[in-house]
């Protein structure tokens, strides 16, 4: 078994590259330090644009992986999404991205794990 970064770490790391970048990051929720899955609200100039999912594969690696509602749903189903969410998973990390292609800066994170 590989060692793997903490979720309280790559979420750190993940907040510091959006700040260096010009953007913002804001931990909505904290989750398990150790283990506990992340979820990104990512935003750009305050517009939602989607939620991520960080996912093991196939592989044994790490992804981002859409999921929830889109863009073009409403903010109450995605307020309702995220609290269903909550309500499974209480050590599930909420952050929010509000930058420019926030997907792939949650893509990036990935080469730090």
């Amino acid at each position: 078994m590989t060692a793997r970064l903490t979720s309280a770490m790559l979420v750190s790391s993940l907040i510091r590259l959006v700040a260096q970048a010009g953007g913002n990051a804001v931990v909505l929720s904290k989750g398990d330090p150790d283990a506990g899955a992340i979820l990104l609200f990512c935003t750009e100039r305050g517009v939602f644009t989607s939620i991520q999912e960080r996912i093991l594969n196939m592989e044994g690696r790490y992804c981002w992986q859409s999921v929830g509602p889109t863009a073009t749903d409403s903010l109450t189903e995605v307020d309702a999404y995220l609290s269903r969410r909550r309500t499974r998973d209480s050590d599930m990390w909420l952050i929010e991205l509000d930058i420019a292609n926030a997907e792939r800066f949650a893509a990036e994170t990935i080469a730090i794990d």
